[in-house]
């Protein structure tokens, strides 16, 4: 099974709210998850971006994969320092 650390659309029409999951690659972009490790809020000014880093950590050391957009969030973040990458 492929594991992708990615996001899941929530909120209103206009107004998303995301949060991060872990999912298998194979299912849709709302649907099926493993575990929920966070959230990201692009509306509010500024950003809010919460997510649990141990877990984080444990699932990209178990071999799930982030996506672009959420190895960007994780960089702003400061998870890469954690990482020792």
């Amino acid at each position: 099974m492929a594991v992708k650390i990615r996001l899941r659309r929530m909120g209103a029409k206009k107004a998303p709210f995301y949060r991060i999951v872990v999912a298998d690659s194979r299912s849709p972009r709302d649907g099926r998850f493993v575990e929920e490790i966070g959230y990201y809020n692009p509306v509010t000014e500024p950003t809010i971006i919460k997510f649990d880093e141990e877990k984080a950590v444990k699932w990209i050391k178990n071999g799930a994969q982030p996506t672009d957009v959420v190895k960007k969030l994780f960089d702003k973040a400061g998870l890469k320092d954690k990482l020792g990458k």
